[in-house]
């Protein structure tokens, strides 16, 4: 793990992040809009939740040790529609909900809320035939 650059963005712990994500999988795994999406591009569970763990390590504690593109992989995959992320971010906020004390899972829903709205973006752009934007 490459030590953090800057303070957390809330308090959190790392086995509150991996409960959620593993929480919000099994979910999703179930929901008849979204889990037959992941279903589609996810072959090995455990993989993609460490690596999903590893993004939200890296987006609220600041820690370097994800090494992905989140917006090339939505574009991408072809099957992912601006809808999705209402849904996605519904499920989510009812996992952190149950799993977290309310001001976490507020501070947590309002970053991914914000990072939904870049992903949601970039699907709508990519669709619409626009180039990729950089900023």
């Amino acid at each position: 793990m490459t030590r953090p650059i800057q303070p957390p963005r809330f308090a959190i712990t790392d086995d509150q992040i991996a409960a959620v994500v593993h929480e919000f999988y099994a979910v999703m795994r179930e929901h008849p809009g979204l889990g037959p999406v992941f279903a589609a591009h996810v072959t090995d569970w455990p993989a993609h939740e460490d690596k999903i763990i590893r993004f939200w390590r890296n987006a609220i504690l600041h820690e370097r040790d994800y090494n992905g593109n989140p917006m090339l992989v939505h574009q991408a995959a072809g099957d992912v529609r601006a809808g999705m992320f209402d849904v996605w971010l519904g499920l989510f906020d009812s996992v952190m909900r149950r799993a977290l004390p309310p001001e976490t899972a507020d501070a947590w829903s309002a970053l991914a809320h914000r990072i939904g709205r870049g992903l949601r973006k970039g699907v709508m752009d990519r669709a619409a035939g626009a180039p990729p934007r950089l900023d």
